[in-house]
């Protein structure tokens, strides 16, 4: 009897620990990352400004800034290690294999070019094509992320463009070459409302379409509630709870997940005070010797404050760091 070959995860992320070096010395600013994101499924990771989340995001791309570093893990590309690739290979892969949608598009495209020279050249970087053939495929991506009139705009340059048209540009070029994984760093933050919903229906819709992986950098828990297939929410450089999206919302386990819960406006809520959490998260470089958010917790017992809790399955596909949670 013949067993089927399992096949590996989009993106596999184990061990992954970053170091920033300092001048008083290296500290960690991500810790104990762990997840794998499937073809055509959407992992939201949640947390306040600081937490770690876009140094993960950055660290997938191996863009992380100067003086940052990755010093343990893995990060896999369908089974290939892309922290062990060449310089060259990861110039390749960018594009290819995985792609990332920028927080602000005026900064992270390239203010010479026009919209359409960007993506074609990229285009052209992976797929060896004519140049003809580069630019139909701009004018296609421009059509697919419903840019108006792609002919005129592929023209034109990025301050040319409103916001909204520069967030479409930028998730045309980051699917240009069709990558298996899609990293969106906060993609609605400079937007208003209104172009906000449509930014993050659009990638969603086109994430299911191409069935793209998709891990998507957020602060803002409406946006998980909308998008998200699996959560992880991070505080001070660390996971504490990880779950699909429906277990998070339906019980929460860590009490900082249930502290975020509580500061959400909801619906008919007859103005009714919003819950907030006491206290700020406190420097990476100098975490408390327990739970990190103990300092902050309502339940924080002694043993929080002196011994640091795994990061554990509580219940079947939930795992959380919190001593005060029991064992699955």
């Amino acid at each position: 009897m013949q067993h089927a070959t399992a096949i590996p995860a989009a993106l596999h992320v184990e061990g992954l620990k970053i170091e920033i070096q300092a001048e008083s010395g290296p500290f960690t600013v991500v810790r104990d990352m762990n997840f794998n994101v499937a073809r055509g499924e959407t992992l939201c990771i949640v947390g306040e400004s600081g937490c770690g989340k876009s140094m993960t995001a950055y660290s997938l791309m191996r863009l992380l800034p100067q003086g940052a570093r990755v010093t343990e893990g893995v990060i896999a590309l369908g089974g290939e290690d892309f922290l062990q690739m060449g310089q060259r290979a990861v110039e390749n892969a960018r594009g290819e294999k995985i792609a990332m949608i920028f927080q602000e598009p005026l900064t992270a495209l390239n203010p010479v070019l026009t919209i359409g020279e960007q993506i074609a050249e990229s285009v052209r970087q992976h797929r060896k094509g004519s140049k003809a053939a580069a630019w139909a495929r701009a004018i296609e991506v421009l059509q697919l992320v419903q840019m108006p009139d792609p002919p005129r705009r592929a023209k034109q340059y990025p301050h040319e463009l409103s916001g909204g048209m520069r967030q479409r540009a930028m998730i045309a070029l980051a699917l240009a070459c069709d990558p298996a994984v899609l990293v969106a760093d906060e993609p609605t933050t400079a937007l208003d409302v209104t172009v906000q919903a449509q930014i993050l229906g659009l990638i969603s819709d086109l994430q299911k379409r191409m069935g793209t992986a998709l891990v998507l950098i957020t602060h803002d828990l409406g946006v998980v509630s909308e998008v998200a297939d699996k959560v992880i929410v991070m505080y001070a450089g660390s996971p504490v709870e990880e779950a699909t999206v429906y277990e998070l919302f339906d019980a929460p386990l860590h009490p900082y997940t249930r502290g975020l819960m509580g500061a959400i406006p909801r619906e008919g809520g007859g103005g009714e005070r919003l819950t907030d959490i006491p206290g700020t998260v406190p420097a990476l470089w100098n975490l408390p010797a327990g739970c990190a958010f103990a300092p902050r917790c309502p339940i924080a017992t002694a043993r929080c404050h002196t011994q640091r809790p795994p990061f554990v399955m509580k219940q079947a596909g939930h795992r959380a760091a919190c001593w005060e949670q029991p064992d699955a």
